[in-house]
This record gives structure tokens, C-alpha cells and sequence, in this order.
């Protein structure tokens, strides 16, 4: 049988549902392959999404017109803002999930998405016409359907050649108990493209009937009423019942029993060969990378509203699974412990993200984007930005206009993405805070703001939110020209400054001087000032989104049009476009490591050159000098 579309995207996780929405989206006829449709976005790890930098990733997916926000509001079961103590630009919001809701949720999502077919199927096969440069003819299955397309989008995740360990045991597998994918890797490499092994891991699933959660800390989450999508006002949190977190720590006996183990440890008796993610370690990892801790911090989780399942984070093992279950049982909560799984290990296929370009697709095969772990990254998010990005890319290359490319100051996903392929990887990548040199600008309130209008232009983002993007803007510039012009009288203000707990006025000042003080905000001041509580007060049905965000806009003001100076000082780097121009390898005056990286790499501009590791800013400096010539 043969099936014909422009885009095929192979994978039903979070990178394969948004760029199988975007693309259908984009108005590309769009088929997802997927090998079980009944765990379409599965959360093969953690019931969560968001986090330290991820949060910001989900809400620029929301504000292109992807869809994890909108689906992880509506599946919500705790909601909590990470960082808050600290400045807005590490912000970050977290959500726990309903598992099996979350899945249904986007089923139902792919469901009615125009343009968009789906196909349980097991892609064995990238098709590719050789000459007269390798180009994508579609995909084979291991059922005979050939499926005929213009743009393939590979988002496989752990599944190529997957193989799971528990203790000395080994199983091919892309997830528990889930067949891995045989000869889809061979059938891209065999064009040039880079392959190798990365390895990940999942802690135990805990029965929560056995838990003495008396020996255990609450750990609830907010009450205020957050959410991801700007377009969810009907899946504030509350929408489903919320629950807490558990926390709890190991002791000396956990890590005697745990050590008891390691001799059978696949990661140290060298049946696991392949690099793990540094920033989630196994639990039998920072025993051995920290001998010296007599405890570890772990956090039990919910899986769902109405399930006994519970997620033990922070508990990530391949020990055997004896070991794993008699060491928890060391713990006072877990005395009488049952678990429906162990933890495992389990090692797959990536590809070298340097081949790719900003668009994610191949340097090596035209036509082919790669998106998520298949990229060498690790989390939901990560996967699913990428996702949006290959999608969009693949829709406007059948399209044959434009390309879709954010950049570093744009978006966390334009960081991710950068960092990938210019950078590569020799460990599984996770986004940070730390990793954005820009993250002033890249707050989590200002997404919408910073990409929304871009995706509406190239038909990704949609009227309505277009429409409230526009209606928010308004608003904020109406705050901040308020706060900018609005006299405050020194005596008028004194006593509710003094109550307040700050330094009195000598004399009168704008209001936007007031909200720049760290002890003052809107609330407090809007106490005292009624003209500021009035305006703060409409639109009634989206007040704190945009009194936060006109709020950090002024008491930030001056930092965030420090870094706009900065980033823009490297857009000038970034139009000088040096793909195309050298031979590095004559070049001399580069060093030996910039000749080897930069031909390897073949970066399209010199900003992008000047984020090569080894190439130095005296290559760069050769570079200038030779483009002026």
C-alpha cells in the first residue's frame, strides 16, 4: 500500500505531537506514524512538566500556537512557580499531570486538528532518492505500507536500537515493556549522518497504599491561580482536584543495600557503555559520586487523580530489582513498600545535531528533520520545542518560501537549538537558566510578547490568540504610561511608605520611581493609590497575567534595556553570513582546533562561529579581516 502527504513525522511523543500539529497546522497534509496510538505523548518518566528553564520553554511553545501548555492545564494536578524568591528571570513554572488524562487530552487535540492523519504503524525505513544529493521519498513500515512525502520528521525518541537494563538483565525495548526500532538508524546513517548511544533512566513506581505517609512531608503547591497557555482561562488550576508532593530522604542503610549492589550495577560493571544525563544522576551515581552524603532528597509524586501509582523522583536506578525495593524498605514511609515496576536504564540511538541546521533539518539528507532525543537532548519540553520547530520547518520547505529560526535573545527554544548545533553534544543536553545569556529578556511572563506575533505571521499562531496578544499589549502599554506619567506627592505617599517599611520621598516623584524600590509592587502600592487599583482592575478576566507582567517591565527596565543593547551588538555578528565564503583549512592564521571545527561545523554566520567551542576571538578576528578583504 502507498500512502502520499507532504509531511510524515515518525514518533508519537511530545516532539512528534507538535510538529505533526504545527505542520498540519501550517496547512501541510500531515501523517504521524506511531507505533501505539493508545499512548500518544506517553510520560515515559515524570508526570510533570515545566521546571527550571523548561517552564519558559512550554510557555514559548503556547506563545507560537503549540499545545503542550493548553494540554498540561487541562490535565493539571498541582501547580507550583519555582524560583519565586528569586528575580523574574528565573521564574519558572512546574506542573504535576494526570498521566493517563494528559494522554487523551493531546489524542483528543491530534484528533481535531485539520490536515492531520495518524498511522499505528513501526517506520523501519527512511527512503532516500541517492543522487544527484540524497533527498527524503518517505518512510517504510515493518507492516509494507509505503508512505510517499516531501518532508520527513524523525522524533523517535529512545526507541532506535533501544536496549533496557535491570541489573544483569538486558532487553531490547524503547520503554517498558515496549518493542525497540530495528533498522531505522542504519537506514539514515548509511547517507553519512553520525550516529552513537546515549543512555537514560526511570526510578520505581510506588502502590501509594503501602506508604506510611506520616513519615513523609507535604509539599502542597500554589493556590494563586497560575496556568501555562495564555489562552486557558477555563483550565486555571483547580480544573481537576489537586494533590501534594511527598518529601522524604535515604539514609545509611538505603546506601549500604545500594552499595551491596553495585558489582551488578550495569552502569558499573561495563554492560553500559554510552554517557547519562550529569544533571539527573541514578541514585547508585551520587553514591558513588558523593560518598560523603549520609542522605539523599527524594520526592514522591502522583500519577493521576484517581490512581494508586506514584512516581519516586530522584530514585532513577538499573540495580537489580531486588536491591531497589530492599534498600527503599530501609525507609520509615516505605517499611511496608509494594511497587507495580523497578527502575531501569535504558540505552538508544542519537544523532550528531551538529549535521543539522537551524531549522532542524539534515545538512546530509534534504528534506529530513530531526527533533528530540534523537538530537541528543533529555525532558518533555526540550522535545516538544524542537517538535514545533521541525514541524513548522518541514510545512514551509513543502511550501518553498521561507525558513522558521529563532535566535538566541528570541527564545530559550533558539538557545536549545543553537547550543545543539553548533555546539553538539557528548551527554544527554538539559536547558538551564545558566545556559541563556539573555534570560533577562527571556523571561517566562513575556513569551507572547516575543513570539506570538512572528507565528501569526507565518500562519502558526492563530486569530484568537493573535487577537489577545494585542489586547494585553494594549493594556500594558497603558500601565507603564500610567505609572510613567502619574505625580506622587511626597506627604500624600510618606505614611504608607513608612507602614511599608521603606524610605520615605523628599519630594514628589513619578509613580514608576516607587515600583522600581524592591519592597514595593502593585498590591501594596495600589492599597494606597486608587486611580493605580482602578486601572490594574480591567480586564477582569486576565489581571494578574498583565499587572505581572507590565510590573516586572517597569521595576526591570533598566537591566532589560542593558541586555537589549548587549544582543543587539551580537545581531551585527549575526549578519555577517560567512557560510559558503572560506576553505578554512587553508587559512593559517586560524588555529588547528578553529580550521577542524569550523569546517566540521560549517557555521552560517559569524556570530555563530563565535560560539564554536575552540574557536577563539582572535579566529574570529582573522575572520573579520579576511570579510573586509
Amino acid at each position: 500500500m502507498i500512502l502520499k502527504y507532504d509531511v510524515v513525522v515518525v514518533g508519537g511523543g511530545h516532539a512528534g505531537c507538535e510538529a505533526a500539529c504545527a505542520s498540519a497546522n501550517m496547512g501541510a497534509k500531515t501523517l504521524l506514524v506511531t507505533m501505539d496510538m493508545n499512548k500518544i505523548a506517553q510520560m515515559s518518566c515524570n508526570p510533570a512538566v515545566g521546571g527550571i528553564a523548561k517552564g519558559q520553554i512550554v510557555r514559548e511553545i503556547d506563545a507560537l500556537g503549540g499545545q503542550m501548555g493548553r494540554v498540561t492545564d487541562a490535565t493539571c494536578i498541582q501547580f507550583r512557580m519555582l524560583n519565586i524568591g528569586k528575580g523574574p528571570a528565573v521564574w519558572s513554572p512546574r506542573a504535576q499531570c494526570d498521566r493517563g488524562k494528559f494522554i487523551w487530552k493531546w489524542r483528543s487535540v491530534l484528533d481535531e486538528t485539520p490536515n492531520l492523519d495518524i498511522w499505528q504503524d513501526q517506520a523501519c525505513e527512511l527512503m532516500v532518492e541517492p543522487l544527484p544529493k540524497p533527498t527524503v521519498k518517505g518512510i517504510r513500515t515493518i507492516w509494507g505500507a509505503e508512505i510517499q512525502a516531501r518532508c520527513v520528521v524523525i522524533t523517535a525518541g529512545t526507541f532506535l536500537n533501544g536496549l533496557l537494563h535491570i541489573g544483569r538483565k538486558m532487553i531490547a525495548g524503547g520503554r517498558i515493556a515496549e518493542p525497540a526500532v530495528a533498522g531505522l538508524t542504519e537506514s539514515i546513517t548509511k547517507y553519512g549522518i553520525r550516529s552513537a548511544r546515549m543512555k537514560t533512566g526511570t526510578p520505581v513506581r510506588i502502590d501509594k497504599r503501602s506508604v506510611d505517609f506520616s513519615e513523609l512531608e507535604v509539599q502542597p503547591g500554589e493556590e494563586r491561580p497560575y496556568r501555562f497557555s495564555y489562552l486557558n482561562d477555563e483550565y486555571r488550576t483547580g480544573k481537576l482536584k489537586q494533590l501534594p508532593c511527598w518529601t522524604c530522604n535515604t539514609n545509611e542503610r538505603v546506601h549500604a543495600i545500594l552499595r551491596s549492589g553495585l558489582a551488578d550495577s550495569p552502569l558499573y560493571n561495563g554492560q553500559i557503555q554510552s554517557i547519562g544525563p550529569r544533571y539527573c544522576p541514578s541514585i547508585e551515581t551520587k553514591l558513588v559520586t558523593f560518598p560523603e552524603r549520609e542522605k539523599h532528597p527524594l520526592f514522591l509524586e502522583p500519577e493521576g487523580e484517581d490512581t494508586n501509582e506514584m512516581y519516586l523522583n530522584g530514585f532513577s536506578s538499573s540495580l537489580p530489582m531486588d536491591i531497589q525495593i530492599e534498600a527503599l524498605k530501609q525507609m520509615p514511609a516505605f517499611r511496608n513498600l509494594k511497587v507495580y515496576r523497578p527502575g531501569y536504564a535504558i540505552e538508544y540511538d542519537f544523532f550528531d545535531p551538529t549535521q543539522l541546521r537551524h531549522t532542524l533539518e539534515s545538512k546530509v539528507i534534504d528534506g529530513l528533520f530531526l527533533a528530540g532525543q534523537v538530537n541528543g537532548t533529555t525532558g518533555y519540553e526540550e522535545a516538544a520545542g524542537q517538535g514545533l520547530v521541525g514541524g513548522v520547518n518541514a510545512a514551509l520547505k513543502c511550501d518553498g518560501t521561507k525558513t522558521f529560526v529563532m535566535q538566541r535573545d528570541e527564545s530559550y527554544i533558539g538557545v536549545l537549538i543553537d547550543d545543539l548545533v553548533t555546539k553538539g553534544v557528548d551527554e544527554p543536553y538539559r536547558m538551564f537558566t545558566s545556559r541563556a545569556e539573555y534570560r533577562i529578556l527571556l523571561r517566562q511572563d513575556d513569551a507572547d510578547a516575543r513570539l506570538t506575533e512572528r507565528a501569526y505571521a507565518i500562519g502558526l499562531a492563530k486569530k484568537d490568540r493573535f487577537d489577545w496578544w494585542m489586547e494585553k499589549k494594549a493594556t500594558i502599554e497603558k500601565i507603564e504610561s500610567f505609572c510613567k506619567e502619574f505625580p506622587i506627592k511626597a506627604k500624600e505617599i510618606n505614611p504608607a511608605l513608612e507602614q511599608i517599611g521603606t524610605t520615605p520621598l523628599q519630594f514628589g516623584v513619578k509613580l514608576e520611581n516607587l515600583i522600581a524600590r524592591p519592597q514595593l509592587n502593585f498590591k501594596n502600592l495600589s492599597e494606597h493609590i486608587p486611580e493605580l487599583k482602578e486601572l490594574l482592575n480591567t480586564p477582569e478576566n486576565r489581571k494578574e497575567e498583565i499587572a505581572e507582567a507590565a510590573e516586572i517591565r517597569i521595576k526591570y527596565k533598566g537591566y532589560i534595556e542593558r541586555e537589549k543593547q548587549v544582543a543587539e551588538k551580537m545581531h551585527r555578528l549575526e549578519s555577517i553570513r560567512i557560510k559558503g565564503h572560506f576553505d578554512y583549512n587553508t587559512i593559517q592564521s586560524l588555529s588547528t582546533e578553529a580550521r577542524q571545527k569550523l569546517t566540521s561545523i560549517d557555521p552560517e554566520t559569524l556570530a555563530q562561529a563565535s560560539r564554536i567551542p575552540g574557536v577563539s576571538p582572535s579566529d574570529i578576528n582573522v575572520l573579520l579581516v579576511m570579510m573586509g578583504r
